[in-house]
């Protein structure tokens, strides 16, 4: 689901799992996902170690116990390794599990993009049509939902796009009617690269996703 080498997704509409099972969510980037307000799509995971626990026991990913993820660990040798990490021979656990995984994604972090650069005092570093598209980003509104580290990630927004739909969203995890349909807000980091776009992958490109959202929130 986050192939590290392919700007940490599938580049499918939805995750495939154990036994060709297909979830119902997209796979989000996992590049800078420290940074993010909560985790999953809906905020039901408050960091990353908790996000790590759930798709090895979701039936329609790995499917696996903690014990079962644990064993097939131990079975491929990562023991000593556990040991050396954590320490101690029953350092092997589903928590040190986690927080090893937690651990390394907070190392797939991606500064230095071009607009970085920009607000750093390099004006050469955007072209003319760029910093035309960033002033139509803000006379548009967009940073009122997509600011921060980054630009988006830190909030959650209704999705009015999905109403109807099962996957209510936030409202799965609050259970308050108010949050149906409302999904954590995706950061624009990387964003050329992670496509398909949406909790559900619905817009296939950028120029899709963008005339979407513009006609949900702009006037």
């Amino acid at each position: 689901c986050h192939v590290v080498g392919a700007a940490g997704v599938d580049h499918r509409p939805t995750a495939v799992g154990e036994g060709a099972r297909v979830g119902h969510r997209n796979s989000p980037t996992v590049y800078n996902a420290a940074f993010l307000v909560a985790q999953f799509w809906d905020g039901s995971a408050p960091t990353l170690e908790a996000q790590a626990k759930g798709p090895i026991q979701a039936h329609v990913e790995m499917d696996l116990s903690p014990r079962e993820a644990v064993e097939r660990l131990r079975e491929t040798g990562y023991a000593p390794l556990f040991a050396e990490a954590f320490g101690g021979d029953s350092a092997l656990t589903f928590d040190n599990v986690a927080k090893a995984i937690a651990a390394f994604e907070r190392t797939l972090l991606t500064p230095g993009a071009p607009f970085d650069r920009y607000l750093a005092g390099d004006t050469t570093a955007l072209d003319a049509e760029a910093k035309q598209g960033l002033a139509l980003f803000q006379r548009s509104g967009c940073l009122g939902c997509h600011s921060g580290v980054l630009l988006g990630g830190n909030g959650y927004a209704a999705f009015s796009h999905v109403k109807g739909s099962r996957d209510v969203g936030r409202a799965s995890v609050t259970k308050n009617a108010s949050d149906r349909w409302v999904f954590r807000i995706a950061p624009l980091r990387n964003i050329a690269l992670t496509y398909p776009y949406f909790h559900d992958g619905s817009a296939k490109s950028l120029p899709e996703a963008v005339a979407i959202m513009g006609a949900l929130y702009t006037t």
